[in-house]
């Protein structure tokens, strides 16, 4: 499944979709120049158990790479997934 993002400059948002629907999602809100803060994740009960909300960190985490930026993470899944994976330190 893909993962989309949409983004209109004060907050945006990673997530998955099949049919229209909205199986997963992680927002996020730009906090100062050069940092995002993701703040929320939820997976639908179809995807639930099957890493969707590490693979939305991960593209967050590619995302930030991209743009040059830091990454907050007050949503507590995704603060565990920076927890547990140093290797995304670099964008913290």
């Amino acid at each position: 499944m893909t993962i989309q993002q949409t983004d209109n400059g004060k907050k945006g948002a990673f997530y998955m979709e099949e049919n229209g629907e909205r199986l997963a999602e992680m927002t996020y809100v730009w906090a100062v120049s050069g940092m995002f803060i993701i703040d929320h994740t939820e997976v639908s009960d179809k995807l639930a158990g099957k890493g969707a909300g590490k693979q939305l960190v991960a593209k967050a985490v590619d995302f930030a790479r991209e743009q040059k930026v830091k990454i907050k993470p007050l949503c507590p899944f995704a603060k565990s997934v920076f927890d547990k994976t140093p290797d995304y330190h670099d964008v913290l």
